[in-house]
Order: structure tokens, then C-alpha cells, then sequence
């Protein structure tokens, strides 16, 4: 063959090679590979005996019947090998929410495979497959909202939030999950799963509330001073370094000592253990991304601004209210979001000193190695902070839209 006719071939399988590669999605790869490792070499669920004894995983292809788990790998697979490619970011997304579904599906109808009826003490419990492909999809979903952002706006995404709510209030409505051991296990514990619930709420949003009340003024007064601030922010600074059960233990002796001397503290529920220790941790906490982006947004606002404020005979006092805090709203509820998902997750450690909350799960299931027991707090800690999240990111583009 002549050399004109070898450099053919080799320039066709190059602008193959070429055309491939150009399509390939950086993040769709690792994707798919993750959805590979789940589908083929971990166990999708796991059955114990009972409640206490370790289990035996079971693959993808076990754990289900054999129609379901066709149907289920196909859609898993479709969804990988969009994510693999290039491509719209709505296909994207509806691929990945569409797989995401698809899982959450098919793990309900592990029990009904490998259960016996009436067995009772059997437990099916989802494993590292599991969790994977549901890692694997989240972020699929995830990059393609983050790439929809501007087409989608914060209403879209609201609606995107709330559809996914309701899908998964449909699952949990339809019994589809009951047969799952972390079911059973808030069955069990369904009454104390509300109370802890409401407990974890309030404590979150009351220590949120105190940090504005305490933090949005001293915010104003650093800016205005410039040397208090100087002075301020690097105490709160170092107050975020320590340790989040140190800094619960270092709240119980001192409230201890004041409860005991001052009754009338006892009387409205002040001790060294439970939610009072916890939320004046909490408040600590919370200072620093209130105070500093207090800050931040009153020096963003252009002085311009300012000047025609005071031009138009306004008082220091008026401007603050009616002018420097609306146009700084906007810097000021990126640190109230970064407060609350941070809160709603301290939160879960403050049930070490008794202050309630999903925590409480944590500990016991830590406590009698029980896996599900754990998810039980953990998973609704978690959709906790990523609503929050969502809601206050979408209040925030919100503002600012009107601003603008």
C-alpha cells in the first residue's frame, strides 16, 4: 500500500477518534463509570435475618425479579449513556430524573422479591449500589439544573423542587417503601420521628432568628466603625474554629452553675443540658456569617446612592432602613443560608447533650449498630438542608431580579 494510501485510514480513525472525544462529557464519564461499579461489582440491597445480625449483599440482578430489574437496568443505562454525551441540558435533566426515579423504585420492590409473607423479622436494607446510582443521577440532575439556571430562573426550579417532593410523597403514600428496614424502623418510632422533627425545626430557625437579632446590628455598627469591626470579626472567626461538640461542652458547665443559682433560669428551662446550651452554640455559630455579610453588603452599596439619600434629607436612620439594608439584602441572605444549612446540620450534634432533634436517631442506632436507625436521622437532616438551600438561593435571585 502506497504511503498516500496508509494515511487514509489513519486520518479517518483520527477525526473519529476526534468526533468521539469532542462529544464525550468529562463529568458524564465518571457517571457512567460510577453507575458501571453500581450495576456490576456492589451489591444493590442487602438481607439480614433479623434486625441485629450483618447481612448478605445482593446484586442488581438478585435482588429483584428478572422483568423489573430488565426494565430498571435499561433505564439506568439509557440515563448513563445520555450523561456519557454531549447534549441538551433539559435531555440531561429529564434523563437523570427520569433514572433517579427509576432507582428509587426499584429498591421498594426488593422486599416483595426476597420476603417471604408474614415474615416479620426479615430486613432489607439498600447498599453501596444503592447509594451509588442515586449519588450518580443526583449529580446528573444537579449539573443540569446548574447549566438550566438562567433559562430555568428561580421558579422553574422551585417547581422542579416541589415536583420532586411530591414524586417521592407518592412513594411514600403508595406503601412502596414500607417492606425497607428504615421503614420499619420509623414504624416503630413514628410518634418521637414528629416530635424530634419539630425539635430540630425550631432549633435551627430559633438560633437563625437570634443571630439576626443580635448579629444584624452589630453587622451595621462594624461597618460604621470600622474599628469595631477590626476587633469583632476576628473573635467570631476563630469562635467558628472550635469544635462543634467542644463548643457544646463548654455551654453545659457554665449554664449548669447559673441554673443552679438562679432558679427562676431552671424555672423556663435553662440547664446545662438540653436545647438552651445548644442554641447559644448555635447563636455563636451563626454570628459570623450574619456580621460579615452585613458588612459586605452595606460597603457594596455605591456611594452615589448614599449621597442622593442624604441629598434627599433623609436621616441616618432612614437611609439604613429605607435604602442601605433593602440593597444589601441580597449579600445579607447568602449568610442567612449559609446559617441555616450549617445550623440544620449542628443541630443533629447538639443531641449528644440531649437537645433533641433527628440527632437523637444518630446516636441510638450508632449506639446499637443499627444502620437504619442512623438513616432515620441522617436522610431527613440532609433534605432538610438541601430545601433550605434551594429556598433561600431562589428568595435570593428573587431580590435581586427586582433590584435589577
Amino acid at each position: 500500500m502506497s504511503a498516500a494510501g496508509e494515511a487514509l485510514p489513519r486520518t479517518v480513525r483520527a477525526f473519529a477518534a476526534t468526533v468521539v472525544l469532542g462529544r464525550l462529557n468529562k463529568l458524564g464519564a465518571a457517571i457512567a463509570a460510577i453507575v458501571a461499579i453500581a450495576l456490576f461489582a456492589e451489591p444493590f440491597a442487602t438481607l439480614r435475618a433479623n434486625r441485629i445480625v450483618s447481612g448478605n449483599g445482593l446484586a442488581f440482578w438478585d435482588a429483584l425479579p428478572a422483568s423489573a430489574a430488565s426494565v430498571g437496568a435499561a433505564l439506568i443505562v439509557a440515563g448513563a449513556g445520555i450523561a456519557l454525551v454531549r447534549g441538551r441540558a433539559k435531555l440531561r435533566l429529564a434523563a437523570g430524573a427520569a433514572a433517579l426515579t427509576a432507582v428509587l423504585v426499584l429498591i421498594g420492590l426488593v422486599p416483595g422479591h426476597l420476603v417471604a409473607p408474614g415474615n416479620a423479622l426479615a430486613r432489607i436494607g439498600a447498599a453501596a449500589g444503592f447509594w451509588m446510582l442515586v449519588f450518580a443521577f443526583a449529580i446528573l440532575v444537579t449539573d443540569a439544573i446548574a447549566k438550566l439556571e438562567l433559562e430555568l430562573g428561580p421558579a422553574a426550579r422551585l417547581a422542579v423542587l416541589a415536583l420532586a417532593a411530591l414524586v417521592v410523597g407518592a412513594i411514600l403514600s403508595s406503601g412502596l417503601w414500607n417492606g425497607l428496614s428504615v421503614m420499619k424502623e420509623y414504624a416503630t418510632h413514628a410518634d418521637s420521628f414528629w416530635q424530634d422533627g419539630e425539635r430540630h425545626v425550631e432549633l435551627a430557625l430559633g438560633s437563625l432568628a437570634a443571630a439576626l437579632l443580635v448579629g444584624a446590628p452589630l453587622g451595621v455598627a462594624c461597618q460604621r466603625v470600622p474599628a469595631l469591626g477590626g476587633v469583632t470579626l476576628p473573635v467570631l472567626n476563630i469562635v467558628q474554629t472550635i469544635p462543634s461538640i467542644a463548643m457544646y461542652g463548654l455551654m453545659m458547665a457554665p449554664l449548669a452553675i447559673l441554673a443552679a443559682r438562679l432558679p427562676a433560669l431552671a424555672g423556663i428551662g435553662v440547664s446545662g443540658i438540653g436545647p438552651a446550651p445548644a442554641l447559644i452554640a448555635l447563636l455563636l455559630y451563626s454570628l459570623l456569617p450574619v456580621v460579615a455579610n452585613v458588612v459586605v453588603g452595606l460597603d457594596g452599596i455605591p456611594g452615589a446612592v448614599v449621597e442622593a439619600a442624604r441629598g434627599m434629607g433623609m436621616t441616618a436612620r432612614q437611609r439604613l432602613l429605607a435604602v442601605e439594608l433593602p440593597l444589601a439584602m441580597p449579600v445579607i441572605l447568602t449568610g442567612v443560608r449559609i446559617v441555616l444549612v450549617q445550623n440544620i446540620g449542628l443541630v443533629t450534634v447538639a443531641a449528644l447533650i440531649g437537645a433533641g432533634g433527628f440527632g437523637e436517631f444518630v446516636l441510638q442506632g450508632l449506639g446499637q449498630s443499627a444502620t437504619d436507625l442512623v438513616l432515620l436521622g441522617a436522610v431527613p437532616t440532609v433534605a432538610l438542608a438541601f430545601v433550605a438551600a434551594i429556598l433561600l438561593d431562589a428568595l435570593v435571585e428573587i431580590i435581586g431580579e427586582r433590584q435589577g
